[in-house]
Order: C-alpha cells, then structure tokens, then sequence
C-alpha cells in the first residue's frame, strides 16, 4: 500500500522548499504589486470621481451663466424694442408736426394765393364792366346825355370800387 521512501520525504521537503522560496520571493512581491496597484486603481477612481463632481460644478455654473446672459440678451433686445419704439414715435410725431406746419403753411399762402387773384378778378372785372359801359356809351355818342350818363357811371363805379377796398 502506501510505502514511504526516502524519495517520497525528499519530495515533500523539495516541494516545502519550493514553497517557501516561491512565498517569499515570488508570491509576497506579486500581492504587494497587486496591493499597489488595486490602491492606485481605488485612488485614480476616486481622483476620477472627484473630477468628475468638479466637472459637473463647473457645468452648473456655465449653465447658470448661460441662463443669466440668455435673460439679459432677452432684457437687453426687450429695451431695445422699447427704446426703438420710443424712437419711433418721436421721429413719427416730429414728421406730423413738420407736416402739419407744411401744410398750415400752404393753406395759408393758398388762402392769400386765392384772395390775391379774387381781388386780381374784381378789377378784371371792374375794368371789363367799364370798358363794355364805356363801349355802349361811345356807340351811342350822339347823344349827349349818353356822355354824362357815362361820367355819371364813371363816378359811380368809382364810388363803390372805393368803398369795397
């Protein structure tokens, strides 16, 4: 059955040798490099994660700041309107009021346009009734009271020429 031979017992001594050999040279450095390692891996995630909440501080910060300039952009075009609307009307209410004056203006030289040639027609039509009275009177020239009916017209017409300036 089982025999136990100096071979067997060298073996066994061999294999602990080994064992031990291997333990200390072999086993122990490959644990603490896996130590090493396995830290550097916890410390690079949680170096990871610190950057990373960093990284979404700051990206709340740019939204925030975005937010902020897209609410003074939206105020500042919302016064700009305003103050162009602003702009707007007095320009509008400067060109009425220019408007207003140009056309008070032209009334009134068309009014004195119009009395000017009313008054120009009154003594167009003055001096055509005399002439027309002075005609009828030459025509009947061989009366002579015709000669005095036309100074007697004359004076008349004068009198009321005068009395209508």
């Amino acid at each position: 059955m089982l025999r136990i031979d100096f071979n067997l017992v060298l073996t066994i001594i061999n294999l602990i040798v080994l064992y031990l050999i291997l333990r200390k040279f072999l086993f122990r450095p490959v644990m603490d490099i896996m130590e090493k390692r396995e830290k550097m891996i916890a410390d690079g995630i949680s170096h990871a994660s610190e950057e990373q909440d960093k990284a979404h501080a700051l990206k709340k910060q740019y939204e925030d700041a975005l937010n902020g300039a897209k609410e003074e952009s939206t105020k500042m075009i919302e016064q700009a309107k305003l103050d162009a609307k602003q702009e707007y009307n007095q320009i509008l209410n400067e060109a009425n009021e220019k408007a207003d004056k140009v056309m008070k203006t032209a009334r009134e030289s068309l009014n004195q346009e119009r009395e000017q040639a009313f008054d120009d027609m009154k003594a167009q039509v003055a001096g055509l009734a005399m002439d027309a009275a002075k005609k009828i009177l030459l025509e009947n020239a061989d009366n002579i009271s015709g000669v005095n009916a036309y100074d007697q017209f004359l004076k008349d017409a004068g009198d009321s020429h005068d009395s209508e300036e």
